[in-house]
């Protein structure tokens, strides 16, 4: 069996925008790499890249076809190891590669979040649940990227030969850092906004899960006490129209920016006062690491992602029910302690150091090798924490 990964996913932008570290590594050990996804984004370190069908929905006829695909490509380039990403390119690509597992080929696969944990609809834990545990008979390694996650998978008995827990996908150090006083006004000209500003940052699609209207009504609150308060929320989405449409109905259009799609985050980020987050589920958020690598403190819901990254009074404040008034309370609190802020950015930082793209690559490449050589021998069952 020759030195061949395969990495699949929904899309191709998952790849470029979390996991380029990891197959850069595998091109300087010597492997060849393959990407399988849907959409045509220009990948570095791919030597060959399979464009396939597959929907994030489920119900959707183009994911026979996928799966159709998926299984014609692994049965024709008998890879060593393969290694997927995202619920739907995890379900189709362990049960593609069922055949080539019996011939030697190694799956892992990254769960970015079970769509099952405490607190999730009961028709989730129905639905994903049986197939998440099921599929793991068919997964050499589950990785894990929250520690709810990875309890659950190990106190469940999921029947993965190996269970770990590594620091999510990491971020990129380098790009999201902070700026000093002068580069931060600076930027603020740059992007239209008056220095004496208070900006608040959220990126996310407009979604249900993402729940921006408590932001929103956030700012209703709030807008009498803290006029000079700024809601600026990047992404698109289904709700887009609707999360408009509550800003005008509020009277606070004026106070919520509704940037769009946007590639330049790094730069909006340190020049923003704090990061808030409104979701009701999260695996572990890049969008809050993001923000807490550019040292901002961090005011979210209280899910188990944020969890994992927000600490009470400590970088930041969970919100409990997605509270509106106590989510005005919180940026409220912020709002009047320069040094409160300045403390919970610091904070963010040194959280940071465990998230970022060099520790996360650290993390997975003695997993990786446990699977490289072409003759490795698995134990029955082992369950491992890469976490740090």
């Amino acid at each position: 069996m020759s030195k061949k990964i395969l990495f699949c996913a929904t899309v191709d932008y998952h790849f470029k925008a979390f996991h380029l570290p990891t197959m850069k590594w595998f091109k300087e050990q010597g492997w060849e790499v393959h990407v399988a996804a849907s959409g045509n984004t220009d990948l570095p370190f791919t030597d060959k890249k399979h464009t396939i069908p597959i929907q994030r929905s489920p119900f959707r006829k183009d994911n026979m076809k996928a799966y159709q695909e998926l299984k014609a490509i692994i049965d024709q380039n008998q890879y060593r190891i393969i290694h997927c990403h995202t619920p739907l390119g995890g379900v189709l690509t362990r049960l593609a590669a069922r055949e080539a597992r019996k011939k030697g080929t190694k799956v892992l696969y990254t769960a970015h979040g079970f769509h099952f944990c405490k607190g999730a609809p009961y028709v989730n834990w129905l639905l994903y649940y049986p197939t998440e545990k099921k599929l793991a008979a068919f997964t050499d390694c589950l990785i894990t990227i929250n520690r709810e996650d990875y309890v659950l998978a190990v106190e469940q008995r999921f029947p993965s030969p190996h269970i770990e827990l590594v620091n999510g996908v990491g971020v990129d150090t380098t790009r999201y850092q902070p700026v000093t006083e002068k580069q931060k006004k600076e930027l603020r000209l740059k992007l239209g906004f008056k220095q004496d500003d208070f900006l608040l940052f959220y990126a996310a699609e407009f979604n249900k899960n993402k729940n921006q209207k408590v932001l929103i009504n956030a700012m209703a609150i709030l807008k009498d006490e803290l006029p000079k308060a700024r809601l600026l929320l990047a992404g698109e989405g289904p709700l887009l129209d609707e999360c408009k449409s509550l800003a005008q109905t509020l009277g606070v259009d004026s106070k919520v920016e509704f940037l769009g799609f946007r590639k330049d985050i790094a730069q909006i980020l340190p020049a923003c006062d704090i990061a808030v987050g409104s979701s009701f589920r999260e695996g572990l958020p890049v969008n809050i690491m993001e923000a807490m690598a550019c040292g901002l403190p961090v005011v979210a819901s209280d899910n188990r992602g944020h969890r994992e990254l927000v600490f009470e009074e400590y970088n930041g404040f969970l919100i409990a029910n997605n509270d509106s008034s106590l989510f005005a309370n919180r940026i409220q609190k912020l709002f009047h302690s320069i040094k409160l802020r300045t403390s919970m950015g610091n904070e963010s930082l040194v959280i940071m150091e465990n998230y970022s793209l060099i520790n996360v690559t650290s993390q997975l490449i003695p997993i990786y090798k446990r699977y490289m050589l072409e003759d490795s021998n698995e134990p029955k069952i082992k369950h491992h924490s890469a976490y740090i």
